[in-house]
């Protein structure tokens, strides 16, 4: 990997020949491995190490410049600052980004694992076995035609000219299963997993098979469903899906492009249940891959959206900061435009008094929605509507029934508002950590 103090010199040096008073980069470094497999042979593998830098150059009008390079040798560095400090003149004047003011402060102390990626035969064996494990599930299963096994270590660093400097590694080993079924006179079925932890050891293989195995069968014996308005259950995956899909409610760079459900006016008011409360947690335990400042090298930490139903804060970076009267948050994403993103989603149950407990093996008639599709077409993030096909299942005093195919529609604004119930128990997803949430009332099309 990567010598940050190395890079850093370099930097300091070229700027001082361009005469460069102001900049600043931001670079990752990437190393993975993966492979996928057909019938217990390996279809594919593929390995890759690569790096890449954004360097930012004000000039004496404090504009900003910007390039990119995937080169971070000396002669990579200088030619991006350079180039950088040439689209300077071109800069924005209006709005221009500037340093966090937090890119000096100090970061969560998170050790990081010194992990040895396993050899490409063993990463084969272990998926090859994950593989013949599900086709040997059920007779109905025929094959796993979407299938990998990923091992990544991830580098970031930050440094600027005031004398920023930071750094940070982190590994990550993922499997994803997807199964295929055929039986005469009835139509495919398929059910997916995906696991993540920190290193090869720790990986949750045969909870992965086993888990698509157990929905696969469970989708076999599928019945209609008639349209209406239903109680439904949405797994942990499903809603958290939903809030990604949706994630300009917190964005402040969405809503200072006017791209956005929510307003500068929107914090405080009520915009879900009570009942349900929302952090964004790059720092979550159960997170594994967890970043400890963004782009502009703010440090990370645990910010709450949703308090007890109440719209608490947005996501910011520092320049939507300043417009907004805020503090960065560590959300931003270094470019030609700085923008925000989310990291690690925590929902958990919010506060209510007298408030009804339900579970499955009560309810009379419930959807539980396992997982949506289509999220790409299927949702209109400016107006918060959503009409997406899923997969699931007909709940009635705890017998599951597989949904042969239906369809979810709403506004996501009126769902959260329609949640009554949050249970206690959370899992944890690539996503986030999310318990099953309740709601009443959303319109599902079947037959």
């Amino acid at each position: 990997m990567q010598n940050l103090q190395e890079i850093a010199n370099c930097a300091w040096e070229c700027a001082r020949e361009l005469k460069i008073a102001k900049f600043d980069i931001y670079g990752s470094a990437v190393e993975e491995t993966s492979v996928e497999v057909d019938h217990g042979k390996a279809k594919q593998v593929q390995a890759s190490s690569r790096s890449s830098a954004i360097v930012r150059v004000w000039n004496a009008d404090s504009r900003v410049g910007v390039a990119s390079t995937t080169d971070t040798d000396p002669e990579g560095i200088q030619l991006a600052l350079k180039t950088a400090q040439e689209a300077s003149s071109f800069g924005v004047t209006e709005h221009a980004p500037d340093f966090s003011p937090e890119s000096l402060a100090a970061v969560a102390e998170i050790p990081s694992e010194i992990v040895t990626p396993a050899a490409v035969p063993t990463l084969v064996e272990k998926l090859a076995a994950a593989e013949t494990a599900l086709l040997e599930a059920h007779p109905a299963i025929v094959g796993v035609p979407y299938n990998g096994l990923e091992q990544r270590q991830v580098e970031h660093f930050y440094l600027n000219s005031n004398g920023a400097l930071r750094q940070e590694s982190r590994a990550v080993t993922s499997v994803y299963l997807c199964s295929k079924t055929e039986q005469a006179g009835k139509k495919p079925r398929s059910a997916s997993s995906f696991k993540i932890s920190p290193n090869l050891a720790e990986l949750d293989i045969a909870g992965c098979w086993g888990e698509v195995a157990q929905k696969t069968i469970s989708h076999l014996a599928y019945q209609p469903i008639a349209s209406g308005k239903y109680l439904v259950i949405f797994s942990p995956k499903a809603f958290l899906s939903l809030l990604g899909a949706f994630s300009n409610l917190f964005n402040a760079q969405s809503i200072l492009d006017r791209q956005s459900l929510s307003t500068p006016e929107s914090l405080g008011t009520a915009i879900a249940s009570p009942l349900l409360s929302l952090f964004d947690d790059a720092l979550h335990p159960a997170n594994v891959a967890p970043e400890t400042f963004d782009g502009e090298g703010t440090p990370t930490r645990r910010v709450p959206l949703i308090s007890n139903g109440i719209l608490t804060n947005f996501l910011h970076s520092a320049g939507t900061a300043k417009r907004l009267n805020a503090a960065p948050t560590g959300h931003a994403n270094i470019g030609a435009k700085v923008t925000v993103s989310s990291h690690f989603y925590h929902v958990l149950p919010g506060e209510a008094l007298d408030s009804a407990t339900y579970s499955l093996e009560q309810v009379e008639d419930a959807i539980l929605i396992d997982q949506l599709q289509a999220l790409h077409a299927g949702v209109n993030a400016l107006q918060g509507s959503f009409s997406l096909p899923f997969d699931g299942w007909r709940v009635s005093k705890g017998e599951l029934v597989s949904i042969e195919s239906a369809t979810v529609a709403g506004d996501f604004r009126d769902l959260l508002k329609s949640i009554i119930f949050v249970e206690q128990e959370a899992e944890v997803t690539p996503r986030g950590v999310c318990p099953r949430i309740w709601v009443e009332g959303l319109s599902v099309t079947g037959e």
